[in-house]
């Protein structure tokens, strides 16, 4: 087994309750499987919130780099009276 460091850690009723429920159902062997498992989630996690961000920012700086904004509200106005033109040649 690979070199490992013990650690004590402190937690709350409702944790330890859940820690214990893991290793007693046989689902971990024991409570130190049960946090590493825990700490690859949170690990993986935080990963995907930075991808995640990453992206967010390419996203906003390709709008930015697409040119000035355009107003919303006469666009909006026109696809409504598009939409609401074509409804009423549907129903003939």
């Amino acid at each position: 087994m690979p070199t490992v460091e013990k650690l004590s850690i402190a937690l709350p009723p409702e944790m330890a309750a859940l820690l214990r429920e893991a290793v007693e159902s046989g689902e971990y062997a024991s409570a130190s499987e049960v946090v590493r498992d825990a700490l690859r989630a949170w690990k993986r996690k935080r990963k995907l919130e930075a991808l995640e961000l990453g992206e967010l920012r390419r996203l906003v700086r390709e709008g930015m780099e697409s040119g000035p904004a355009v107003d919303a509200e006469p666009v909006l106005s026109r696809l409504e009276s598009k939409y609401a033109a074509m409804r009423k040649n549907a129903k003939k």
